[in-house]
């Protein structure tokens, strides 16, 4: 590596650094007989000062047993032979410190001299002063250092880079790192040792990652710093590097960086696929090549695996899988199939003992030739390495994880293992939730289908259909029902509510109310007066659970839901509604026009400050009610009044037919699912043609029950209910005769042919008629309890100018 000689002032190459060095030449006698120029900077004296005096006679007064000032030219030599320090005096009376090194020599005439060497070690520092101490400190540096000439040839190493990489000296002179170190990422190495040459600007801490001839079936991390090396004259020599093994401070760092990800990147959600998913995309490729999740049966379902069966393999179910390579082809089952390991097998192995198993290496191994399929893949793909640890979360073991190595990737270590089982430990907890979240879902979800209508009713004054969907985000059970309910007179009552969140209490809540409902719309209440009633029932819940510890199962009440009741008379065309904060209903007429019902908004149910209130509307033969759940609009994604303009422009144009009306409007409203649960409920409302229907008004006589029971007994004849003549002649006989007896003018009478015989008798009186438990010598009394026995069902019902005792019997 030649450099320019500046001292000197010639310009010309020299091999090496010289350091500034005076010299001198001393003959037998120990006199100076020979003094360099350099000897006259350093000490300031001439040759003419010097020549023919002794040696000794330049030393300070205290170095004068060094040098004897005359004779004893062999001792002196002697004793600076193998270099010595001496102290001699400047010209200005100052003391040097000079290194000084003898050489005997030999003249002509075949006298002996000597040749002093001397440098200032004042002014020289150490590593310049002595090359030997350089040689060790660099040879024994606990970093790899290399010196490459500017063709990136290597020209020198010391022993710490030939022992970290298992390339010796020789072995690397004259070649680059892609001739000697071909998998150990020469090419990206070769780019900053380039970069450097060219700009100058040092590289600290570059790190790379490749194989190396001393530990071939192990990836090893160097971290590198470059220099570049430059004379005195700025000429480039070359490029100087020190490297370190950093393999294991990497391999530390990224099972850290592995651990983090892993708490941001498994468990984002209750779902078990989803989250065994989540565990093999963190560990492929940061941890192995392929990754394997399989779930015992009863997680599935939501329960816990009960202690290991010692008789044969469990049943397992592949949750998830994953591989480097695309599509996963290693696998030998697939998504929700039983992977079927063999009882000898690492998996049922861990199973059994509940304890991870390390398997550095695959060949050879029994099981893998007892299980045709896998043994293949192993083949095939050249998996070599493999882990196995439970997937296990309070003290139960929910499954098995599976890491897999192969091709060119390292074999499993015990920190490995270490990272999996933590990766695994972290993720069992996830897959825990999982399960009972699961669990819960099932039961909330088999409570929820309980409480809502197993079906519809057939119903001659009403045609349904109804949609249910759960919320698309997470499936949970959530609190909207519906209902169409058979109530007095014919008449259908329509039910849609929506109740506040979501799980088993949401659900529970909403059975409460559904119940509430059924049981006020047997009373006949007008709707303003139900909700009214449902309201009290809210209050008197909220109440019920403020007295209670605030805890997650009391976190749910019925406060704030919503309902919507209709009552539809298919013998008028009648429609009564009133609406709780609930949506109002759309109405499609048979002319194709769809308005919505200008309804009073009325209070969320529980709120108990504003009063209900009714609206009539009287509905042509064939119009259908469109009730609904606002998860129907607001999953749309629209504002309220852009969700409803599409309902009535999607209720306009469905096909015919109500089940694909449903359809239809679904596909439109809610392409993606709902964010919410949604109830959808379309009714074709039918009147009752004049031939199912007969009334009479009655005077306020007794003597009109006799006429009253021929009346009847004729319409039963002419709809051909001869078989009911007698049992509707005393029905009608007592009911008559209550009203005109304890009522008041006017008195109706009206029989119903419909899917029962309905017999109505109104007066103009609130007074509601009472059942009594007649004694033996009574002689009245006993009219009411005929009906109930004769009779399917009784009751009464009030309206607006009294009330109507009504009597349904089953038609033959």
């Amino acid at each position: 590596m030649p450099v320019s000689d500046s001292r000197a002032g010639t310009g010309r190459a020299v091999p090496f650094d010289l350091m500034p060095t005076a010299t001198a030449v001393v003959d037998e006698q120990g006199a100076v007989v020979g003094w360099s120029d350099e000897a006259t900077r350093l000490l300031g004296v001439g040759p003419e000062q010097v020549l023919g005096r002794p040696v000794g006679a330049l030393l300070a007064p205290e170095q004068a047993d060094v040098l004897p000032p005359r004779g004893g030219a062999e001792r002196t030599a002697a004793g600076l032979s193998s270099g010595a320090v001496i102290r001699v005096v400047h010209r200005d009376g100052r003391v040097l410190t000079l290194g000084v090194q003898a050489t005997a020599l030999t003249d002509i005439s075949g006298g002996r001299r000597w040749h002093l060497s001397a440098i200032d070690l004042g002014r020289a520092p150490w590593w310049r002063a002595s090359h030997s101490v350089l040689e060790r400190f660099l040879t024994r540096s606990p970093y790899g250092i290399a010196v490459l000439d500017t063709q990136l040839r290597y020209v020198w190493t010391n022993g710490t880079l030939e022992r970290m990489a298992g390339v010796t000296l020789e072995q690397r002179l004259g070649r680059r790192m892609r001739d000697v170190l071909p998998k150990l990422s020469p090419f990206q190495v070769e780019r900053q040792l380039r970069s450097v040459l060219d700009t100058g600007r040092p590289v600290l801490n570059f790190e790379y990652r490749g194989y190396v001839p001393i530990d071939p079936g192990r990836e090893h991390a160097f971290s590198t710093s470059i220099l570049r090396l430059d004379d005195d004259d700025g000429r480039v020599l070359g490029v100087c590097y020190i490297s370190v093994d950093i393999t294991d401070r990497w391999r530390t760092r990224e099972r850290l960086t592995l651990l983090t990800e892993s708490g941001t990147r498994i468990g984002t959600t209750l779902d078990l696929e989803a989250t065994a998913r989540e565990l093999t995309e963190v560990a492929v490729p940061g941890l192995a090549d392929l990754a394997l999740v399989d779930l015992l049966d009863p997680v599935l379902q939501g329960d816990e695996p009960g202690p290991p069966d010692r008789t044969g393999p469990p049943p397992l179910r592949r949750m998830a899988h994953l591989s480097v390579r695309t599509g996963t082809p290693e696998a030998v089952v697939g998504i929700g199939e039983d992977p079927g390991y063999p009882a000898s097998s690492p998996m049922i192995r861990c199973l059994a003992e509940e304890g991870a198993v390390l398997q550095p290496s695959l060949q050879g191994q029994p099981w893998t030739v007892e299980d045709h399929a896998r043994g293949a893949s192993r083949h095939a793909w050249d998996l070599h390495s493999l882990m196995a640890v439970p997937v296990r979360a309070r003290g139960t073991v929910l499954g098995v994880a599976v890491f897999i190595r192969s091709g060119g990737s390292d074999p499993f270590e015990a920190e490995d293992l270490a990272l999996a089982e933590e990766l695994v430990s972290r993720a069992a907890v996830c897959l825990d939730n999982a399960r009972r979240y699961t669990r819960e879902h099932r039961t909330a979800l088999t409570l929820q289908r309980s409480l809502l209508p197993q079906s519809i009713p057939v119903l001659p004054a009403i045609e349904a259909a109804y949609r249910y969907l759960p919320a698309a985000a997470d499936g949970s059970a959530g609190g909207d029902w519906f209902d169409v309910l058979p109530i007095s007179g014919a008449r259908v009552a329509l039910v849609v509510g929506d109740m506040v969140g979501h799980g088993i209490n949401a659900a529970a809540a909403m059975g409460r109310l559904r119940t509430a409902v059924h049981t006020l719309a047997d009373m006949d209440l007008p709707p303003d007066e139900l909700l009214a009633h449902l309201d009290d029932l809210v209050l008197r819940l909220v109440d019920e659970r403020s007295e209670q510890p605030v805890g997650p199962e009391t976190s749910a009440t019925a406060q704030g839901a919503t309902c919507l009741y209709i009552v539809h008379d298919p013998a008028t065309g009648h429609c009564t509604m009133a609406r709780a904060g609930h949506p109002a209903p759309a109405i499609l007429t048979p002319d194709g026009r769809v308005t919505f019902a200008e309804l009073p908004p009325g209070p969320p149910l529980g709120v108990g400050t504003l009063p209900f209130e009714s609206a009539e509307f009287d509905l042509p033969e064939g119009t259908v009610l469109a009730l609904f759940t606002d998860g129907l609009v607001s999953g749309a994604g629209l504002g309220p009044a852009a969700a409803g303009e599409r309902l009535r422009g999607v209720l306009e144009s469905a096909r015919p037919g109500l089940e694909h009306a449903c359809e239809d409007i679904l596909a439109t409203m809610l392409p993606d699912g709902p964010d919410d649960d949604a109830v959808l409920l379309l009714a074709r409302t039918h009147r009752l043609t004049e031939d199912r229907i007969v009334t009479w008004e009655l005077p306020s006589d007794p003597v009109v029950v006799a006429e009253a029971r021929l009346l009847a007994a004729g319409a039963l004849a002419a709809w051909g209910l001869d078989d009911l003549v007698f049992t509707t002649e005393l029905v009608v006989s007592e009911l008559v005769t209550n009203a005109i007896r304890y009522g008041s003018a006017p008195v109706t009478l009206r029989l119903i042919n419909e899917s029962v015989l309905i017999c109505e008798v109104s007066d103009g009186t609130s007074t509601s008629p009472r059942l009594r438990h007649a004694r033996t010598t009574d002689e009245g009394g006993r009219g009411l309890f005929l009906v109930a026995q004769l009779c399917r069902r009784w009751g009464t019902r009030y309206t607006d100018t009294g009330k109507i005792i009504w009597a349904e019997q089953n038609l033959p």
